[in-house]
């Protein structure tokens, strides 16, 4: 939705802070707003109008001395005008003004409230509030400078210059001057002891309808992101039922490097199985490997799993803003709740396969939400992810793990989300596009691309370099040619130590071969036929 600068201290130069505001103004080219409180604090922010086009700038002022920024969106905004906040007067339509109204009605604790994806702070007076949604879907960053003003920003670009170290902002917590930071979302399920609830496929189906639901919210022409994989056909085919009857157009978007991509093959199905406006974008080797240095930038992150899989990404979002449309929906998260990956068939328990769902819903703010948000907003698309819903959270994690398990279905990764949405009589989705093997992003949009990648790095990178790695990068030390490529171009960009520690960098468990590829997994040469047969199977 934004981006947003917030520096808290005193004799605070006011064009040096509209200078970093502007690094991200990609994230807000719709309209640009910066503020210097009674008290010498600086609120900036970079805005995509998506709700209350007109009325919407930020920064915006409570009722009383309160000011607030805020980058992502509240779905609850209108349920908490009708009933909490009843007796407040609002200046916009916006709902993320609800956010400083209940600031100045509950203080800090009013965090549990909010139903969405944010980052935001609030300054009143000297005293203030900084907070992220619980798993991090919107990208937020905090440090200090020399004479220890406190900053937050949306990209970590905005703040390395004045600031001597910068960190992430971790989901799920707020910070307050008097506490620091403050955990506000503990639920049962980070407790892999707690999930022993039986299976009921009707809930997760209603539950995921209710969350996407939820993201139809907009003022602006809407789309998906149709890779064909299971999850983001389930969110288009939901996403096009529950607009049956309304005026609102449903766009659908896939990326691949010629006509028979993987994605593309099975995105074509489901487009005209839903009858949505698709759109297929074609992108080269040459182009992908051409746009790896501006990436890095948007990224902000070295790590080989979320370039590989950015690149096609941040192509198609140049596309979908060129054509018109702010806000996309997206299939994030579904692999890490339900196990979806190939390597969580070698598992060597149900207590650790458990354990790490957890882990990796956990870290989404490192790897597929970053990579969901910097690649899309970087032309100012704003990526909805409804697999991530606090309440469809709270329904998925807390299913018995033996329920997730491929091999308690013959092998079948997803098995329970795929037959939740297993309705003959008034289908999701074709049979072929529903029991479709897990193909990840970076390789259904043609297997050549990383396959190029791999030896157009190769070739970049000596053996020598690669073997004195360890003396260049202590921290993070790149252990393949690509690897170390990726990280010598973050570097150029990002050339602080502090900037290379916000980095986590992903690599799956319990698998001989480490690359992050699907392919690198034994059970990727299953076909999609013997899983249509295995699932046949468990019908019978």
């Amino acid at each position: 939705m934004c981006g947003i600068l917030a520096i808290i201290g005193k004799d605070i130069n006011l064009k040096k802070a509209q200078k970093y505001s502007k690094l991200m103004s990609h994230r807000g080219p719709d309209e640009s707003n910066i503020i210097q409180t009674e008290k010498g604090h600086v609120l900036s922010h970079e805005r995509l109008s998506i709700i209350d086009i007109h009325t919407g700038i930020q920064p915006i002022k409570g009722t009383s001395t309160a000011y607030m920024i805020h980058n992502g969106e509240i779905y609850n905004h209108q349920e908490l005008r009708d009933t909490i906040l009843t007796h407040h007067q609002f200046r916009t339509k916006s709902d993320s003004e609800v956010i400083v109204h209940l600031y100045e009605a509950f203080g800090y604790n009013f965090l549990d409230k909010l139903d969405g994806d944010f980052a935001f702070v609030v300054i009143d007076g000297d005293d203030f509030i900084a907070a992220r949604d619980p798993i991090g879907v919107k990208p937020l960053y905090f440090g200090f400078d020399k004479e220890n003003r406190i900053y937050f920003s949306s990209e970590m670009k905005a703040i390395l210059e004045p600031c001597e170290e910068v960190k992430a902002f971790p989901p799920g917590y707020y910070y307050t001057p008097q506490m620091g930071f403050v955990p506000y979302y503990q639920p049962d399920w980070f407790d892999e002891t707690k999930a022993v609830k039986p299976l009921y496929l009707e809930k997760i189906r209603e539950a995921l309808i209710a969350a996407t639901q939820k993201r139809l919210m907009t003022d602006v022409p809407l789309g998906v992101l149709l890779s064909g994989g299971l999850d983001s056909s389930l969110t288009s085919a939901i996403a096009k039922r529950l607009l049956k009857g309304t005026d609102q157009k449903l766009h659908s978007f896939s990326i691949g490097l010629d006509a028979d991509a993987p994605d593309l093959i099975a995105a074509r199905k489901v487009a005209k199985f839903l009858g949505t406006e698709h759109h297929e974008i074609h992108f080269t080797i040459k182009e992908g490997i051409a746009a790896l240095k501006k990436l890095i930038w948007h990224l902000e992150t070295y790590d080989v799993t979320s370039i590989r899989a950015s690149t096609p990404m941040y192509f198609m979002s140049k596309y979908i803003t060129d054509l018109g449309v702010k806000v996309v929906l997206s299939g994030e998260g579904a692999d890490e709740i339900f196990g979806g990956y190939l390597y969580f068939r070698n598992a060597p328990s149900t207590f650790e396969f458990q354990k790490e769902t957890i882990r990796r819903v956990q870290l989404l703010s490192t790897s597929d939400c970053l990579r969901a948000d910097k690649s899309t907003m970087a032309f100012g698309l704003e990526a909805r992810v409804p697999f991530l819903d606090k309440s469809f959270l709270q329904v998925a994690m807390n299913i018995k793990p033996e329920e997730k398990l491929p091999k308690t279905y013959q092998g079948i990764e997803k098995y329970i989300l795929r037959k939740a949405f297993d309705t003959p009589e008034n289908p999701f989705l074709p049979t072929e596009i529903l029991w479709r093997q897990k193909e990840q992003f970076s390789d259904g949009v043609g297997y050549n691309w990383i396959d190029a990648l791999i030896a157009y790095t190769e070739s970049q990178v000596t053996d020598e370099q690669l073997e004195a790695a360890s003396e260049i990068y202590p921290h993070n030390t790149p252990t393949t040619k690509e690897a170390y490529f990726y990280r010598s171009i973050f570097n150029k960009h990002f050339p602080q130590e502090t900037a290379a520690k916000t980095v986590l960098k992903w690599i799956p468990k319990w698998q001989e071969n480490t690359d992050p590829s699907g392919r690198a997994n034994a059970a990727h040469s299953q076909s999609d036929t013997s899983i249509a047969l295995k699932k046949t199977k468990l019908s019978a």
